[in-house]
């Protein structure tokens, strides 16, 4: 009978710890898609720089910081409460320029809500 206990517990634990790795896992999986902001494959290498970098949450400052501290030009914004600019990227294996308008976006207290990204054309290279 003991046996029989065992067994059931060993089983009940199991279940639990599938059932939690469920719940830990699946949350998660959605996320990776809401992290994107464009689906243009040649803006994407520029989506992941700036959504690493610049995470939801982030004070203009550092918004401000990171575009100052690359050169990326800003242009003027239509509010208050957002930033535009022309950042460019140079793709390490093709070596083909791309570059996008972002215009970021920030809450009535200067933190990053989201950013927006379009194609846009790259400046010339001068030499």
């Amino acid at each position: 009978m003991n046996r029989t206990i065992a067994a059931e517990s060993a089983w009940r634990l199991s279940s639990q710890a599938v059932l939690c790795a469920l719940f830990l896992v699946l949350p998660n999986a959605g996320c990776q898609s809401s992290s994107r902001h464009t689906s243009d494959p040649q803006l994407r290498q520029i989506d992941e720089i700036v959504n690493k970098q610049l995470p939801p949450g982030s004070p203009m400052s550092q918004v401000t910081f990171f575009l100052n501290s690359r050169g990326y030009p800003s242009e003027a914004a239509t509010d208050t409460h957002s930033i535009v600019a022309l950042i460019e990227h140079v793709d390490a294996e093709t070596l083909q320029p791309s570059a996008a308008r972002v215009t970021f976006h920030f809450d009535s207290n200067d933190k990053l809500l989201t950013y927006d990204l379009a194609p846009a054309a790259p400046r010339t290279i001068q030499r």
